[in-house]
């Protein structure tokens, strides 16, 4: 009897053990997955989770706990063929847990199994009704199937009951994206101002969704009476996206120039600018800021402007507080960055933070920014090509950005076994990726930040658009990127280094005179090389070549005052057929996107000369193929298809269908 009694104790030990051992692998696998964790500090700690379950699984071998949790490990360290091993283990345990059949159906979604990952949500949730990690991974599989409306009613089920994960945030923005919006909904309004509220999400990302929305909430009369200011001053939503986003139309484009005049003249006739019109005049600022101040101004403005101009000459040449211009600093930078303008170096004597702490994300916009940003300029060459520009005439930065996608951290080796299933045994330890046509830097730094055994060459020919993003990076401090045009990425390349994965975002203009593209890649690539290209949007509409033409005729200047005189005859015609297509980009409501299409176009002959390269089967072998949605496509047909184009047999041309191709170099 003694004996059985000290044997239970002994259990009892163990199994106290065995929990506080279960407990501690708990405990380290939520410290490897925060966010607040630095990359090198989540595989340590996975590795104690490891060790710690260990221990458990030698004792108990089929313990589902322990089973379930090393599954969830190996899921994130990329071995799926293991996960599934040890989760179908604990599914044989536990058949009735909730939490096994959720991670099953994680492993289905990383497996690209949608569908069933559904299924094994619902059985996840037939067990536990308030599992809401089975009720997001149900949200996740629903939008994989493009089923964007009945997951994004799931995302907003999570958020109204405070399940605030990024993730949560990020599948409801993509979701947000594709819906189809008929009318003013006070619902997705809110859920808008939920997402624009989120200070980490990629706001530039919401831009259609949130146009829709102001579009049919402001479908009435927009035109100017003493209830416009009222009412927006008190418009969240619009605020919100005036500070973060861009709106794509043109009947929004008029609302914003007329609130704007409206509260010009209020300023005017008042002497001035009352405290309900400050965060609207702030916003207004940031908005024309990030659009290169593409929108129509007044005679009545700009004589009110030269006004202005004169009396902030004469008041910041003497001593000032930053509070006694700031409502003059405000009003100016709705019509111009403050660093470009010639008191600009009075503005200098002060940091952002002596700036009233409201108006500094303005203040840091419209100069503090510029400033640094010039400064990176000023050490490439082709800086000199700017110095003949007038001040109105200088590039901006496009697409103007300031979050990244939310993505999970991983090695970009494991991603590409998985996705592509090619060996990367023979690359170093850091991979090298050349990003050809980075624009202002989103992507490039994204693929720096996210994938943790890479450094990032980020090519363009934009010098704003490449401070743009060196500047980002060092706000996020990312070490591991730079920011070249292409004088130096070539100079880089000739000298005998070499990357081991080359991504063609954008193409260089028709103007472009340095190395072509082919050439690039070709030397930049060694035997094993990865190359990855997107077939869409390049070349140009037929009103964008409509346009070059009238320029050529008219012998107009590729100047912004020619810019804003093909805006405003196209803004002043918003119903002609020709012009649908072109209010529907949101390259029309910037400077720089109308500079790109009109001024300086991408020439697609080198893309189509790099096709005929890519062609050979000798040199070049085809991994993957996807279309606009993301689904696979038939490698064998797509290279058939750039066979023929190459041969010139009349086949349509891949360039412009939106593909995305991966090509391994073969020698």
């Amino acid at each position: 009897m003694q004996a059985q009694t000290q044997l239970e104790e002994v259990t009892r030990e163990q199994e106290a053990a065995m929990a506080r051992r279960l407990l501690q692998a708990n405990e380290l696998y939520r410290f490897a997955n925060s966010p607040d964790t630095e990359p090198d500090m989540r595989g340590h700690a996975r590795q104690q989770v490891r060790e710690a379950l260990d221990v458990v699984l030698t004792a108990q071998p089929e313990h589902p706990e322990a089973l379930n949790l090393l599954g969830r490990v190996a899921m994130d360290e990329g071995q799926l063929a293991q996960a599934a091993e040890l989760l179908d283990r604990a599914r044989v345990a536990a058949p009735a847990s909730g939490q096994v059949l959720a991670n099953l159906g994680y492993l289905a979604l990383m497996r690209e199994e949608p569908e069933q990952a559904e299924v094994l949500f619902d059985e996840a949730l037939n067990q536990d009704r308030q599992s809401a990690p089975a009720f997001a991974g149900k949200a996740h599989a629903l939008r994989q199937q493009q089923w964007f409306d009945q997951a994004y009613l799931h995302y907003r089920c999570l958020l109204d009951c405070n399940r605030n994960w990024d993730s949560v945030y990020a599948g409801m923005l993509e979701c947000a994206r594709h819906l189809d919006i008929q009318r003013a909904d006070s619902a997705l309004a809110h859920d808008a101002i939920r997402l624009l509220s989120h200070p980490g999400l990629p706001h530039q990302e919401l831009s259609r969704f949130v146009t829709r929305l102001l579009r049919q909430q402001y479908a009435a009369d927009t035109g100017a009476g003493d209830w416009l200011l009222d009412t927006i001053c008190t418009d969240e939503l619009l605020l919100l996206a005036l500070e973060t986003t861009l709106l794509v139309d043109p009947d929004l484009e008029k609302l914003i120039t007329r609130a704007r005049h409206a509260l010009l003249m209020e300023v005017r006739d008042t002497g001035e600018l009352y405290e309900s019109r400050q965060r609207l005049a702030m916003a207004q600022s940031r908005y024309a800021n990030r659009t290169g101040f593409a929108q129509m101004v007044t005679e009545e403005e700009e004589a009110f402007l030269r006004e202005l101009d004169a009396n902030l000459k004469v008041e910041l040449r003497a001593p000032f507080q930053p509070e006694e211009v700031a409502a003059g600093l405000i009003l100016r930078s709705l019509y111009g960055a403050l660093f470009h303008q010639p008191y600009a170096q009075h503005i200098g004597r002060f940091t952002l933070e002596d700036w009233p702490q409201g108006m500094q994300p303005l203040m840091a916009e419209s100069y503090y920014h510029k400033a640094e940003e010039e400064a990176y300029k000023q050490q490439f060459q082709e800086k000199q090509d700017e110095l003949a520009l007038a001040r109105e005439d200088l590039p901006h930065a496009w697409p103007c950005w300031h979050n990244l996608r939310l993505h999970h951290a991983q090695p970009l080796k494991q991603e590409l076994a998985q996705s592509l299933g090619i060996d990367t045994s023979t690359w170093p330890e850091t991979v090298r990726i050349l990003v050809i046509g980075a624009g202002s830097g989103q992507h490039a730094m994204e693929l720096a930040h996210y994938f943790t055994d890479v450094e990032v060459v980020a090519v363009d020919e934009n010098l704003a658009g490449l401070a743009h993003g060196n500047r980002l990076a060092r706000e996020k401090d990312l070490q591991n990127i730079v920011f070249w045009p292409y004088s130096l990425a070539t100079r880089f390349i000739q000298d005998g280094n070499q990357v081991q994965m080359v991504e063609i975002r954008q193409l260089p203009s028709e103007t472009h005179e340095g190395t072509p593209i082919k050439t690039l890649a070709q030397q930049a690539l060694d035997s094993g090389g990865l190359l990855h290209i997107h077939t869409g949007e390049h070349g140009a509409s037929r009103v964008d070549v409509a346009l070059r033409r009238m320029m050529e005729r008219h012998k107009l200047q590729p100047t912004t005052e020619t810019l804003r005189r093909l805006r405003r005859m196209i803004l002043n015609n918003p119903k002609h057929q020709a012009y649908q297509a072109l209010l529907n980009e949101p390259d029309f409501y910037a400077t720089a996107g109308c500079r790109k299409r009109w001024f300086f176009p991408e020439d697609i002959s080198q893309l189509d000369a790099l096709m005929d390269n890519l062609s050979s089967e000798v040199d070049w072998k085809l991994l993957r193929a996807c279309d606009t949605d993301g689904a696979n496509l038939a490698t064998g047909a797509v290279v058939k298809q750039l066979q023929t184009q190459a041969f010139g047999t009349g086949a349509q041309s891949l360039v412009g269908q939106g593909l995305s191709l991966y090509f391994q170099r073969r020698r």
